[in-house]
């Protein structure tokens, strides 16, 4: 099976087809010539649909995409749906991640079971005459008190997660974060979708 992958995010991108690829799915970068999708649903399906759907329509085949959020107990759930622009719309990694930890220290969870969160990830293929397939990933874990390892991206040197051994998904190889990440979990389900249809 070939999908269009919608995102236009590198490091997503890398991820997608490190899970995908070795599961018999081939994947196509988005053309040039479809625009970034806003994304302002409110919830992760949502924003997955409208970049899905935007990729599925312009170019005329099945188009796969997610939407990842943070959801940080302490923080009430935030910084969720928003995880990618937390600190702002042209926010960097590093401007998200410090901007975490300013409000964990704000609201006064300054020790690591204060700071219990999730990582959830919502994968759906759309299909161009309207068809969706969509499946999710879960990850439990903590907050790190700072961050910690090189690799991965966005919040990856703080998250902790429960199924691991400590380390941040930044510590971790890939082949050991997709192991246990919400985004391995989320993309193999998809696999395992798409090989019954």
């Amino acid at each position: 099976m070939r999908l269009v992958v919608a995102s236009a995010n590198r490091d997503k991108v890398d991820e997608i087809a490190a899970i995908l690829e070795p599961a018999g799915v081939e994947l196509e970068p988005r053309p040039d010539s479809v625009p970034d999708v806003v994304e302002d649903a409110d919830t992760l399906e949502g924003n997955a649909l409208l970049k899905a759907a935007a990729v599925a329509d312009a170019v005329g085949e099945p188009a796969v995409a997610d939407d990842t959020g943070l959801e940080v107990v302490a923080l009430g759930g935030a910084p969720g749906v928003r995880s990618a622009r937390y600190a702002g719309e042209d926010a960097s990694y590093a401007d998200n991640v410090d901007k975490l930890l300013a409000e964990l220290v704000a609201v006064g969870a300054t020790t690591v079971d204060r700071r219990r969160a999730r990582f959830r990830t919502v994968a759906l293929v759309r299909w161009p005459d309207g068809t969706e397939l969509v499946v999710d990933g879960v990850v439990d874990g903590h907050i790190a008190l700072e961050p910690r390892g090189e690799s991965g991206f966005g919040y990856d040197p703080l998250f902790v997660p429960d199924d691991g051994d400590g380390r941040t998904f930044a510590e971790m190889a890939a082949a050991d974060k997709h192991a246990v990440s919400h985004r391995g979990r989320a993309f193999r389900a998809l696999a395992e979708a798409l090989a019954a249809r």
